[in-house]
Parts: structure tokens; C-alpha cells; sequence
């Protein structure tokens, strides 16, 4: 008898630590605001409205950029625009967000890169216009910025 009250006890010591951890866990981590409009001028290829969609997972976060206005200029395969994505860090500095990814796109099809692949900090906002979008495709960099600044704001990452 004197055996099961021990291991019910023990029992009753490893569930209560267990979800004495589950309360304590660190909650989900979010960026907000989730997405962001800018208007964008790429000089000769275009400019017009573009869409920002943000995710963080802890430092990790990832920039989406999608433009309507800004079109493809030849049929592209995925994966084949190397991008960089430079955000203002409200303070000063500026946080990089990088890759090679982008859907399959034929000629006329609108702009989509990423997600970009950046490093954040808790507290982090960033903000689009001061910075620039790179592309790089078949060799020719083409440089987007933003005219203004993103609305609703800047993204703030937790």
C-alpha cells in the first residue's frame, strides 16, 4: 500500500511540474502589424502600390514582398530572383532581410520575392521607406523605395 502511495504521489509531483512548465512556456511569438502597404519606385521597370507581409518565429522573421503594379518583365522560374531587403530600424541602423526565393512568373505576371530571411530582436521596428529592395535577375540588379513611409506603420516584432 505504502509503494502506490509513493508512486502516486510521484505521479501527482511529475504532472504538476509538467503543466507548472506549460504555464510558463514562452508564448508564440507575433509581429504586428501583420501586413503593410508602400508605394514603390523601381526607377525604369515600374513602381506602384506593393504589399509587405511579415512572420517572426523568435529571432527569426521573414519578409514577403508582393507587387500588382510592378510586373515581371520575361517569364521567370522559381527560385531565380536574389533579393535583398533592407528595413530602417526606428533608432537608427537597419536590419537586412535575404534570399532566393519567388513563385514561377511569366512575362507580365506581378513581382512576388520571399520570403526573405532576416535576424530581429524583441522590441525591433522596422520600417521600409529609407531602405531599398534588390533584385537581381539574369545579372541586372534592378533597386526599388519605398516614396513614403508604410501604412499602417512600421512592423514591430515581440
Amino acid at each position: 500500500m505504502r509503494g502506490k502511495r509513493t508512486a502516486t504521489g510521484a505521479a501527482l509531483a511529475v504532472g504538476a511540474l509538467a503543466v507548472t512548465g506549460l504555464a510558463f512556456a514562452p508564448a508564440a511569438l507575433a509581429v504586428t502589424p501583420q501586413s503593410a502597404t508602400i508605394t514603390a519606385d523601381c526607377g525604369a521597370f515600374g513602381g506602384g502600390a506593393a504589399t509587405l507581409t511579415a512572420t517572426q518565429n523568435g529571432t527569426s522573421a521573414t519578409l514577403t514582398l508582393k507587387s500588382t503594379a510592378v510586373t515581371a518583365p520575361l517569364a521567370l522560374s522559381a527560385d531565380s530572383i536574389t533579393s535583398k531587403l533592407t528595413m530602417v530600424k526606428a533608432g537608427g541602423g537597419s536590419t537586412v532581410f535575404s534570399g532566393k526565393k519567388n513563385p514561377a512568373m511569366a512575362a507580365g505576371d506581378p513581382v512576388t520575392v520571399g520570403p526573405l530571411s532576416g535576424t530581429v530582436a524583441s522590441g525591433d521596428s522596422l520600417e521600409a521607406h529609407g531602405g531599398s529592395l534588390q533584385m537581381t535577375v539574369f545579372g541586372i540588379t534592378i533597386t526599388c523605395t519605398a516614396t513614403g513611409n508604410q501604412s499602417p506603420g512600421p512592423f514591430v516584432f515581440d
